[in-house]
């Protein structure tokens, strides 16, 4: 057939239900599982076929289908029922911020990925499901709040293994109207174009509209006929593409982003980078305050002071950093509208690493992204301190504890994640409201209420749903590569709903240790066949299609999943995505998760299982290391690194097999009452994750810590005319000119020994070449096993500075004395990266 147009024929929905079409196209119904009913019971097979889409459904599901629904009573009281909340939940007034933060300005949320739901995949893993997750709590909590991301009509891909295990990726095109999603209208009622130059081309793109509760999130798309056959494929896969594809994506992000903001007049006050891709945000935000008449520094200034950037990565190679030609090609002409040189915008990135057997300078979107902001944070409080020490070569002469970047600990949306039936347990004995009070850790001590079997009851009942998936996938898995009949039969009897289950699933980057169960066979067949207390596993997760070491860890646990002695206990589950993350997380008995400590940077699925009883058993890295509370679930091995990895392995490894053997199993199977049940575990993973964890309480942290104090500092910074900002520009200028020429020398009178309360005089003198000595700070720093104390000296007006310094705890000390460069208005004392010791 020789197509020559396509047109989709909406369904003309009876009165009494014709809402479920406006319902389609908000996301609230991701989160809530008696909506996505509404459809499902309209066709449980083109509900299952279509990924769980409500547009597909209603365009698939035949107009006699719907008036039979319409004339159902039962049907008509139950989409009542869904309406009425989500007219409630949309008309809201006294929502968290309004009642908490009245004076909240408009965020603008920029990243690469978003995961909202598995029939819109344009997402990877737990960045874009973090990225989600932030939008619906945001939504919940009712702060102004506008996402900004790129839609890949390949999205990531389709995951299938082949007889051998081996993973292959398929890349299908999603048709676009049969998505939630709107074309994004102007004013003027005409779709939102924007353009941006790449290199020497311009490249245009439609913005699409999608709703996701009380937000709404902007998607750019170039595959438009305006285009180039080339620039249409920028927004086909996410994550595909060598290093030039990337950097042009980047671009697109950061430049029209803001561009598709701006032409549809939503407003931002803070701009919250989530990672580097979206860095070149920058760019654009200073372009347009140089076309003010502001100049490049101050315009710098300006946009720094207004923004937040928010670092996953916890290892070095993977931040992306990209040679200066290849950045010349796509922004070369950048430092020209800026009114700046190249060697000045480029300073803001350059990050000299060794390629090739010598040091380079490249330009590190990190880089890029910290130099650009004047907020960083990490995503929890391990990952904090990893962030502090891989960046601190930014300020020469801190001490890693100083680097000015933070750190919100990662939480997950709890309504997304937690089954509809632990949802209503919960409900017997939580609040009315509590849905709104997911982060009042006070309020989920009323999980101490449920009785065992209660407990039991549902946690058997999400079982049954994920075994029951599990051997259908699986029975798909089978017939699609032709196995026997004998295989595919053999499907039925995969797992056992009475046999404690452990879950494992992930992205499958080496460095997270998906095969580290397998590293003594014979004592994991001894645990597996236990006759008293068997175990049994299931796996998922993808690895990126350039990861070979990754794809051969899934055939790994494969082919030891066909192994007789592993055979129905093992099972490895093909196309990871939200849809099987749901399932095995409401549906396993334990989580697992042993990465290499420190190199998990958070890490959020062992929280979903919380939410639903699933207790941890994880290794002391990311989020774990600060739920782990010694009562709702397990820690492998040692708060520690090590210098050998196989050392490492190897005593994970045997922590995990103990860890199993003589406190889990028997827990699991005992007949224990009280503190030492199975039932205590399972509370306590409810109501210790369940608030600390929730992603509500992660942008309540947000809120509090980076979003209100950034919109007060960035306006202060930006009035009259960025008057505060061009102040500062002007300083740190002169003051960069000068500090090569400053001096500092100390004198610190110490005794061999002292008392605890004691206090020694230190004395410092100073040449301040030209600085005002009022803007020079002088402190003593004292060290003390690791721990910093830091005593101001006070100025005596003639360049001498003098503290009496306090020694009030024994230990051995070591003194120092510093200076650096500080006035009023900077986000932090450090913010110069000048600091210079005696």
């Amino acid at each position: 057939m020789n197509v020559i147009g396509k047109v989709t024929v909406l369904p003309q929905l009876p009165p009494g239900i014709a809402r479920l079409s406006e319902l389609a196209y908000n996301l609230y119904w991701s989160w809530t599982p008696r909506a996505q009913a509404l459809y499902q019971e309209l066709d449980s097979t083109i509900w299952e076929r279509f990924q769980h889409n409500p547009v597909r459904t209603l365009l698939e599901v035949p107009q006699a289908r719907l008036q039979q629904v319409a004339a159902d009573p039962a049907y008509l009281a139950r989409y009542a029922q869904v309406m009425a909340d989500f007219d409630a939940y949309m008309g809201k007034k006294d929502t968290w911020a309004a009642k908490n933060a009245p004076d909240m300005k408009p965020v603008a949320y920029f990243s690469m990925e978003y995961a909202y739901h598995e029939s819109l995949p344009i997402y990877s893993g737990g960045l874009g499901v973090l990225a989600g997750d932030h939008c619906k709590s945001a939504s919940d909590l009712g702060i102004p709040f506008t996402a900004v991301g790129l839609l890949f009509h390949q999205g990531y891909f389709t995951q299938l293994f082949d007889r051998e295990g081996w993973q292959n990726e398929t890349y299908d095109e999603l048709d676009l109207t049969t998505l939630p999603i709107t074309p994004a209208l102007t004013h003027s009622g005409e779709e939102t174009r924007v353009s941006v130059v790449i290199g020497n081309r311009t490249v245009h793109s439609r913005v699409w509209n999608l709703n996701v509760g009380r937000i709404r999130v902007l998607l750019l798309d170039t595959n438009v006929p305006e285009n180039s056959e080339e620039d249409r494929k920028l927004t086909a896969r996410l994550y595909g593409g060598n290093q030039e594809l990337r950097v042009q994506q980047y671009v697109l992000l950061g430049v029209a982003g803001i561009r598709a903001l701006r032409l549809l007049n939503i407003p931002g006050d803070v701009y919250h980078m989530n990672e580097g891709h979206a860095a070149l945000l920058g760019l654009e935000r200073t372009r347009e305050y140089v076309a003010q008449g502001l100049d490049f520094r101050t315009a710098v200034e300006t946009v720094a002071s207004s923004t937040l950037f928010t670092t996953h990565t916890p290892v070095p190679a993977g931040n992306d950093a990209f040679a200066y030609d290849l950045m010349d090609r796509y922004i070369g002409a950048w430092p020209a509208q800026l009114a700046t040189s190249r060697d000045e915008l480029y300073r803001l990135a350059e990050h000299e690493q060794m390629w090739d057997g010598h040091l380079v300078p490249t330009f590190s979107m990190t880089v890029f992204a910290l130099n650009m902001s004047r907020a960083a944070n990490g995503v929890s409080e391990l990952h904090g301190e990893v962030s502090r020490d891989m960046w601190k070569f930014l300020y020469p002469g801190a001490q890693t504890e100083e680097v000015p970047i933070g750190h919100v600990t990662n939480g997950a949306h709890n309504l997304t994640f937690t089954s509809q039936a632990m949802r209503d347990l919960l409900s017997t004995v939580l609040p009315a409201d509590w849905t709104e009070r997911l982060e009042d850790e006070q309020m989920w001590q009323a999980v101490e209420k449920l009785t065992d079997q209660q407990l039991q009851d549902v946690q058997r009942d999400m079982k049954r749903d994920m075994i029951t998936f599990v051997r259908g996938r699986m029975r798909e898995q089978k017939l699609r590569n032709g196995a026997s009949a004998a295989d595919v039969a053999a499907t039925d009897t995969l797992l056992d709903e009475n046999t404690l289950t452990i879950g494992f699933a992930r992205r499958f980057a080496t460095y997270k240790r998906a095969t580290l169960l397998f590293r003594d066979r014979e004592r994991l067949s001894r645990i597996v066949n236990h006759p008293e207390r068997p175990v049994q596993f299931v796996f998922a997760g993808k690895a990126h299609p350039a990861d070979n070491p990754g794809k051969a860890f899934i055939q790994e646990i494969y082919k030891l999943s066909q192994e007789p002695e592993f055979r129905g206990r093992i099972v490895i589950l093909e196309n990871y995505d939200m849809h099987v993350a749901r399932h095995l997380v409401q549906g396993v008995d334990i989580w697992l998760n042993n990465p290499r400590r420190p190199l998990e940077a958070s890490g959020t699925s062992g929280m979903k299982a919380s939410f639903n009883g699933s207790p941890n058993l994880s290794i002391l890295d990311g989020w774990w290391r600060e739920g782990y509370d010694g009562t709702n679930g397990w820690p492998i091995g040692e708060e520690r690194e090590y210098a050998d990895l196989n050392v490492q392995d190897d005593a994970d490894a045997f922590s995990m097999y103990q860890t199993i053997e003589t406190e889990i199993a028997p827990r699991y199977y005992g007949q224990r009452e009280g503190a030492e049940s199975w039932a205590h575990t399972v509370r306590r993973a409810i109501e210790t994750c369940s608030p600390r964890f929730s992603m509500q309480r992660q942008v309540i942290d947000y809120v509090q810590k980076y979003y209100r104090p950034i919109a007060e500092r960035g306006a202060a910074l930006a009035a009259r005319h960025s008057e505060r900002a061009r102040e500062i520009a002007s300083w740190k200028g002169w003051v960069r000119q000068q500090w090569p020429y400053t001096a500092l020398n100390a004198q610190a009178s110490l005794p061999a020994t002292s008392q605890p309360g004691q206090t020694v005089p230190v004395t410092a003198t100073v040449n301040p070449a030209g600085i005002n000595l009022n803007e020079l700070r002088v402190e003593a720093v004292l060290n003390r096993a690791g721990q910093l104390t830091r005593v101001p000296l006070t100025s005596r007006g003639d360049g001498t500075f003098s503290a009496d310094v306090p020694l009030n705890e024994s230990g051995l000390y070591s003194v120092g004395v510093r200076m650096f460069p500080a006035v009023e208005g900077l986000s932090n004392d450090l913010e110069a990266g000048l600091i210079k010791w005696a």
